[in-house]
């Protein structure tokens, strides 16, 4: 074992989007503070942030449909899409901020403008769609949406779609322009980058093997080189676990009461991504459909247009498999070591209740490639197996708890903070729309955890977002100056992706 030992103010574990969130914002409050980052894999944005590894959705609940549920009256409750829309739209304040102020250079780097569309099929469902857009046309936030169950008004916004499509099953679609793409690979290096040239210690190749708490009320984190093989020692104040699916054993190694009774369950993804430049050229926007009955929240097909290191690709998915491993770079036995004593009951409870999705799972796993063609041509009728290829896509570790509404063992979709009773340790559990509402959830971490500090911290925060306190939807001047402003710092203004569709056209 090593001698070195540390102390510093903060530590990070995991070089993902949130910790990479958490150190930005802390670093702009306090700049004086001592932070350090343990990554145990060679750079950040490799796990559940690298663009590869998700949809690259900037999550604002435009177009998926899981974020509206349908009321037994026929009415649509819009409360969640809401919330996610205005989390969404203080992620984009504080990245304008930090491109105004020359932190992050190249915004398009990480964010473009792109449609978002809700595509569904069958009368039922159009009638779902059509209450969804009356529901969400009427709330300023969704303002630019448009609903079409017109052919030819369809064969306008999604060509690739309509094309060849010969079933007289009626369709419908809603559409809004202000959507984006988001490459959060692109965006975690960005700001990694910044973090290192304000002197945060940045560990790569580091494991993180325990954790405990001192005497004198501070964290030692045992660390693992993984060059060396050494075990360091360093202390902090505050230990922020963002180890996306690894995360769960770190909150369990901690030993908090409050992150006992949780597990995790592991879904894997794949995406298929077109291969043939001809078709990408054909589709632009991001495309929801709805999820089939008994399907998870996490199914809902969508054809994606994406924008990866400057170059427009086009993916379908995502198909959901299984895999023991929390981490796309994890261990097979992952799932197995995160079954405690105080979690057995809660697992066994959740593995009960959810057999129609280990079924849903299995079905998935044991699809061949022309069985998920078959899905792709939903989409579009005329797609050919020759010109798609699979891509295997992150894995996310869907939090299992015990709650008042949902009983022992209740499967959550969804972002979970957990934070200790006096402030010094939390953890980010869960999956969608995670990376999309990092800057709100770090916001509400750090408000848990430096009680003391936040209202201090406040005006600061209130230059970097402006909204920051108040109800975008309830503030319609407001509103429009944020639309405004970020879309200029963001270069979301439409120029550069008509400069960019004009370079491919003179090529």
């Amino acid at each position: 074992m090593s001698n070195k030992q540390t102390n510093t103010d903060v530590i990070l574990i995991g070089a993902g989007v949130m910790s990479a969130t958490l150190g930005t914002l802390l670093k702009e409050l306090v700049p004086d503070w001592k932070i350090s980052v343990f990554e145990k894999l060679s750079k950040a944005g490799e796990e559940s942030s690298n663009e590869w590894n998700n949809a690259g959705t900037g999550h604002a609940a435009l177009c998926e449909l899981n974020y509206t549920t349908e009321r037994p009256d026929g009415s649509v409750d819009i409360s969640k899409a809401i919330k996610i829309n205005e989390q969404f739209q203080v992620s984009m304040q504080f990245w304008s901020h930090l491109v105004n102020r020359g932190l992050i250079e190249n915004p398009q780097d990480f964010i473009m403008q792109l449609p978002h569309m809700s595509m569904v099929q069958g009368e039922q469902n159009i009638t779902f769609l059509r209450n969804r857009f009356k529901a969400l046309s009427e709330n300023p936030l969704f303002e630019g949406m448009e609903f079409s169950d017109d052919p030819q008004q369809l064969k306008e916004w999604i060509p690739l779609i309509m094309q060849d499509r010969s079933s007289e099953e009626p369709i419908a679609a809603t559409k809004i322009d202000s959507g984006t793409d988001v490459n959060f690979g692109a965006l975690t290096r960005k700001l990694f980058d910044q973090l290192e040239n304000k002197d945060v210690e940045l560990n790569y190749k580091h494991s993180v093997t325990d954790m405990k708490r001192t005497n004198d009320g501070l964290w030692e984190v045992k660390v693992r080189n993984l060059d060396s093989g050494e075990v360091e020692s360093h202390t902090a104040k505050f230990v922020f676990i963002g180890g996306g699916g690894g995360s769960l054993h770190l909150l369990q190694k901690s030993g908090i009461p409050e992150g006992k009774h949780i597990g995790g369950f592991p879904v894997s993804g794949i995406f298929m991504v077109c291969k043939n430049p001809d078709i990408v050229e054909q589709h632009h926007a991001k495309v929801y459909g709805k999820a089939k009955v008994g399907a998870p929240p996490m199914s809902v097909p969508h054809l994606d247009t994406r924008y990866i290191d400057n170059k427009k690709s086009l993916l379908f998915g995502p198909f959901a498999g299984f895999t023991p491993k929390f981490l796309k770079y994890g261990s097979v036995f992952d799932l197995l070591t995160s079954v405690k004593p105080d979690n057995f009951v809660t697992m066994l409870a959740a593995g009960a209740k959810n057999m129609s999705l280990t079924k849903y799972l299995i079905q998935q796993v044991m699809l061949s490639k022309e069985k998920r063609m078959d899905e792709l041509r939903e989409f579009i009728p005329n797609a050919k197996s020759e010109d798609w290829d699979l891509v295997v896509a992150g894995q996310r570790v869907q939090v299992i708890k015990d709650t008042e509404a949902g009983g022992k063992g209740t499967l959550q979709f969804g972002t979970e903070v957990v934070t200790a009773g006096d402030g010094s340790i939390a953890a980010l559990l869960g999956a969608s729309p995670g990376a999309s509402t990092a800057v709100s959830v770090m916001l509400e971490v750090m408000t848990r955890c430096f009680p003391d500090q936040i209202n201090e911290w406040e005006p600061k925060i209130k230059e970097m977002i402006p909204s920051y306190g108040e109800s975008l939807m309830e503030n319609p001047k407001l509103l429009q100056e944020v639309h405004l402003s970020t879309a200029q710092a963001l270069e979301l203004n439409g120029e550069k992706k008509m400069s960019f569709s004009r370079e491919k056209v003179e090529a």
